[in-house]
């Protein structure tokens, strides 16, 4: 073996000692990542027998009774939406838990990432949506999926309070949060919108909702309309109408799709 082979041999080890050193170091890393984020999540103690709900109402049947003997649940999501905290059991089970019975762990408040931008209109400070910054007045937006940031759909409006206990002039739902939930059926083009969801609890319909639009009922949704409402005016049930606004689909009920927020209607 010649002289410049003899040099390489002898780094050869010495390579190997330094990627072995590597890898403790990454996986040192890892394991101090891991155990970090596991010490720093919020925990949930059941202290009162309490339903796991699917989503956060009392409008389906729960998916089993806790009780104060449960483990720990990891809570998903800080802030409760309507009352109810997101939650996963140890056994894996997702769903929603009363406020009132359950206690919550205290942890230090980590900064929340900003939301992506959206294409919105050019020159706007708008992250999500069609560029009106109506993204920042809907109550609770992780529970909505983002499909399209800025759609337009065509349809006729149909009276979504039709046939129910408090029936509306205008057709459409007012919610506690303040936001409408009306219904549009959609014209043939649309139709790929309508998901089982749409089909089984909104009439085979599009769900708009136009936020703040209504007074706020609802204590835990007044933040995100304080100083704010949108006087967008409704058609009347029966107007074909063009909406334009943020295609989301709802995480929680039967996840049927909305366009929410509306950022503008128009009478075609």
């Amino acid at each position: 073996m010649g002289p410049s082979g003899r040099a390489a041999h002898g780094r050869i080890p010495a390579m190997i000692k330094s990627v072995r050193g590597t890898v403790r170091l990454l996986i040192s890393g890892v394991a101090l990542l891991w155990w970090t984020t596991a010490a720093s999540g919020q925990v949930v103690t059941v202290v009162h027998n309490v339903n796991l709900r699917p989503d956060p109402s009392r409008e389906y049947p729960s998916i089993r009774v806790l009780t104060p003997a449960e483990p720990p649940l990891s809570l998903l999501e800080s802030s409760p939406e309507s009352g109810y905290y997101h939650v996963r059991t140890s056994a894996g089970e997702e769903g929603y838990v009363w406020g009132g019975y359950v206690q919550v762990s205290v942890a230090p408040a980590a900064p929340t990432a900003p939301l992506p931008t959206g294409p919105g209109v050019p020159g706007s400070t708008s992250m999500v949506g069609c560029g009106d910054s109506l993204w920042q007045h809907v109550y609770h937006p992780s529970r909505l999926l983002v499909q399209q940031d800025c759609v337009t759909v065509t349809g006729v409006i149909v009276d979504a309070t039709a046939g129910q206990a408090h029936h509306q002039p205008d057709g459409v739902r007012h919610e506690a949060d303040g936001d409408t939930h009306g219904w549009l059926q959609v014209d043939s083009q649309f139709v790929d919108l309508i998901n089982a969801g749409n089909r089984s609890d909104e009439g085979g319909n599009l769900v708009f909702e136009i936020v703040c639009h209504y007074t706020v009922t609802q204590s835990d949704a007044q933040p995100a309309c304080a100083g704010f409402t949108d006087h967008t005016p409704i058609p009347p049930p029966g107007t074909h109408v063009a909406i334009t606004g943020t295609l989301v689909q709802e995480k929680n009920h039967k996840q049927w799709n909305e366009i929410h927020p509306v950022s503008r209607i128009e009478a075609r």
